[in-house]
């Protein structure tokens, strides 16, 4: 998207001071976006798919440590498949402008997919597949198709905030944004009466209505500007991306202060996304949490994330984008730190809280950062590169999460501590590298 679009669509509503800027009608609706898939990350990924693969495969405490091992690898098979598409994904839009087009067809794959997956979990069949019930396979397999289809809309998504403001502008629409999202957490949760405490399937069908529902204000109210489409538009073939790709690898000295923040949210997103992943069943295995009260406790937590994500878009924009990442990762260390050493329900009501908060700021300060060192003709690709980055992390961690539960289920909830405290080194490496990035040099004043 050229600067005439960006300046076009800047200047469109969003120079409103104050509140107005949040109740225009095409951040408001794109912001709802974030509010709908947040039901599908809450609902299907964060509670009631690891608590259906806790109660199906769970039966002692050994055990549990094996279902922590299905979500983990489960999670890392779809952020697999993830790394594969993502890098076309930027491509895609640099050379087409089109964001909204590819945001629709994923959510809706991901909204079938997730739809099928309480289908088959009524279904309940009982032949087995691989030594397991079918219908079990098979919602394992549909989650894996419905994440990797949420992530990849999330890509089209986020790289829309540029067109929204301006530099100042930016990281409040994009704590906005995030804030509005874990509202829709506690609008996700109201599924939670129909679902009781054993048949978590039938949390599956009603969270898929729900993201869709709240999906179409952004299609239908936030305009496209893509009148350069078809003048950027390319011959070349469907895996040209990855040519573009490498060709952006080959400048990382000239890039290096992006390049180095990938690295460091590699290992910050690392310890997110697998948290997100188990930690309702490391609750339940840890300190016996049910269902009931995890979800309590995951409201607190979205409360939290709801303070965080507007209280750090301020602190971006008066300390900076890399010192408010550099916050957040201080507020996880402590977090995955009182989970590890976690003896007694009440230290997880304080780690999820603060966990909360830096899960919550992670996405304002992350996603604000990315913009500003992205040249702006780069945007999309550089966003591809985002992604790849931490699904590629999002691979990694919870593929060790799942190998160390693995390996040591016969120590009982020993795995799951030893298993946590990798995602704690994690966070520790991140900020390592963050610290590494170099501040940005002003831009030039214009003659």
């Amino acid at each position: 998207m050229g600067e005439g679009a960006v300046e076009k669509i800047a200047s469109h509503a969003y120079e409103k001071p104050g509140w107005k800027l949040y109740v225009s009608l095409p951040i408001l609706s794109w912001a709802l976006y974030d509010f709908a898939n947040t039901i599908f990350s809450s609902n299907v990924n964060t509670i009631f798919f690891p608590l259906y693969v806790s109660e199906t495969v769970g039966k002692s405490e050994s055990l549990n440590q094996i279902a922590s091992t299905f979500i983990s690898y489960a999670n890392a098979l779809a952020s697999f498949f993830l790394v594969i598409f993502s890098p076309l994904y930027g491509t895609w839009i640099d050379r087409t402008g089109r964001r909204k087009k590819w945001l629709g067809i994923f959510t809706t794959l991901s909204v079938t997919a997730t739809l099928l997956m309480g289908v088959a979990g009524y279904s309940n069949l009982g032949n087995a597949m691989f030594g397991m019930p079918a219908s079990f396979v098979i919602i394992v397999l549909l989650f894996v198709a419905a994440k990797f289809f949420y992530h990849s809309s999330l890509v089209f998504y986020d790289s829309m905030i540029s067109s929204l403001g301006n530099k100042q502008e930016i990281p409040l629409i994009s704590g906005f944004g995030v804030a509005v999202g874990y509202v829709g957490t506690l609008v996700g949760l109201a599924v939670y009466p129909f679902v009781g405490e054993m048949d978590y399937y039938r949390a599956f069908i009603p969270s898929a209505l729900l993201f869709l529902l709240f999906s179409f204000p952004l299609f239908f109210f936030v305009k496209e500007e893509a009148e350069k489409a078809d003048a950027l538009k390319r011959k070349a073939g469907f895996f040209a991306g990855y040519r573009d790709i490498y060709a952006t690898l080959k400048e990382m000295k000239k890039y290096q202060n992006i390049f180095t923040f990938m690295i460091a949210y590699f290992f910050l997103n690392d310890a997110v996304a697998t948290t997100i992943a188990i930690m309702s069943v490391y609750a339940k295995v840890i300190a016996g949490f049910t269902a009931g009260e995890f979800i309590l406790l995951y409201l607190v937590s979205t409360v939290s994330s709801i303070i965080g994500s507007f209280l750090f878009g301020y602190i971006t924009r008066s300390k900076g984008a890399k010192k408010a990442v550099l916050y957040v990762g201080i507020v996880m260390c402590i977090a995955l730190a009182i989970g590890v050493l976690a003896f007694s329900k009440l230290s997880f009501w304080i780690a999820g809280s603060l966990f909360g908060v830096s899960l919550g700021a992670m996405w304002v300060t992350s996603r604000t950062y990315i913009v500003e060192l992205s040249p702006p003709d780069k945007q999309g690709q550089f966003f591809g590169l985002f992604a790849f980055s931490g699904k590629v992390s999002a691979i990694i961690g919870p593929a060790i999460y799942g190998s160390i539960t693995l390996l040591f289920h016969s120590y009982g909830n020993i795995a799951n501590r030893l298993a946590m405290g990798s995602l704690l080194m994690m966070v520790l490496l991140g900020i390592f590298f963050l610290l590494k990035v170099k501040p940005q040099k002003p831009a030039a004043p214009k003659s």
